[in-house]
């Protein structure tokens, strides 16, 4: 991970940096700075992998549909004044690249929280960004797919993106984050470990 050009790039672009070499330094840090406010967490397994949420619900109100699942808690996770995410795929050239099914993870990547924190591991950094798009669709959407058991190609064989039409398709957005949206402050936290997919 080279961080310096991550840090330029991404700066360059209007977002904070923050670099950690492990996972336990990065949560350490969002616990000491997520203090008090409500929190929402989109579909990420960096986040469950981390244990942050157990961490921030000592100090905040986490909400996270993958605890209490229906349409009632993602639509009160978009009140959440602080949102958690990941990402699929990022480029060193300074952009985020995410794969959403439903939508309620990239919808509040571009609006709603006053602030944003990106978990990325360095497992997700690619060069370019046609690499982290290829990244995106190839490995991480595969398994994502097998991981919630949808009766896809990529789910079934685990390799790679077919651009499937079946219903059961997850991948049915994608959204290329170049800068923040306007209002919002968003920050990435860069982890020099593997995390998530």
């Amino acid at each position: 991970m080279n961080q310096e050009i991550l840090k330029q790039n991404f700066e360059n672009h209007g977002f904070k940096t923050a670099f950690f070499s492990t996972a336990k330094e990065a949560a350490d840090y969002l616990s000491a700075r997520i203090r008090e406010t409500s929190v929402s967490i989109g579909g990420s397994i960096t986040v469950k992998e981390m244990g942050l949420a157990e961490r921030l619900r000592e100090n905040n109100e986490v909400i996270w549909h993958w605890d209490i699942p229906g349409r009632e808690t993602l639509l009160q996770a978009r009140e959440a004044k602080v949102y958690l995410a990941s990402a699929n795929g990022v480029s060193e050239t300074g952009e985020l690249v995410n794969i959403d099914g439903t939508g309620n993870r990239v919808s509040q990547t571009l609006y709603g929280p006053e602030k944003i924190y990106f978990i990325v591991g360095s497992n997700k950094i690619e060069p370019d960004l046609a690499r982290a798009m290829e990244r995106a669709k190839n490995v991480a959407a595969p398994k994502n797919a097998r991981r919630l058991g949808s009766a896809t190609p990529c789910a079934a064989k685990g390799d790679r993106c077919y651009d499937c039409s079946s219903p059961g398709r997850i991948c049915r957005s994608t959204v290329i984050i170049e800068r923040p949206s306007n209002g919002m402050e968003a920050e990435i936290v860069f982890v020099d470990e593997a995390l998530g997919y």
